[in-house]
């Protein structure tokens, strides 16, 4: 993910769960528009977020991704499990980021509708 310099650490404050240890943050016009375009692969504890968003694609992708979307509370109001590759979610009006993770990450770390992700910088302080 060499176009996002922003990292943060995102955590399930619902469930006590690590979402992400290395969560790259797009909230540019390019990094929006690139997200993970180019990558190989996604690996646990890395992620990308990005705002403002209300709905993803995975055209152009080489991998599948759990989608997680948020409001603006950082409250989880959609989940899409393993999106493969040439795929589109629909639009969320009330969406004001979305969370692309690996594959199977929403399942291990619990996360469900209804859970708040908090977002930490790399030192430990409030996003």
């Amino acid at each position: 993910m060499r176009w996002h310099k922003k990292t943060v650490r995102a955590v399930n404050s619902t469930r006590g769960t690590l979402v992400g240890e290395s969560v790259r943050v797009a909230d540019t016009g390019l990094t929006r528009i690139v997200g993970l375009l180019g990558e190989r692969e996604l690996l646990p504890g890395d992620g990308l977020l990005i705002v403002p968003s209300q709905g993803v694609h995975t055209l152009g992708m080489r991998f599948a991704i759990d989608v997680v979307v948020l409001d603006g509370a950082w409250n989880v109001i959609a989940i899409k499990r393993d999106m493969r590759p040439f795929r589109m979610t629909r639009v969320f009006w009330k969406a004001a980021a979305v969370l692309e993770l690996p594959s199977g990450i929403v399942d291990s770390s619990r996360t469900l509708v209804g859970d708040t992700i908090e977002f930490s910088r790399a030192d430990g302080t409030p996003q």
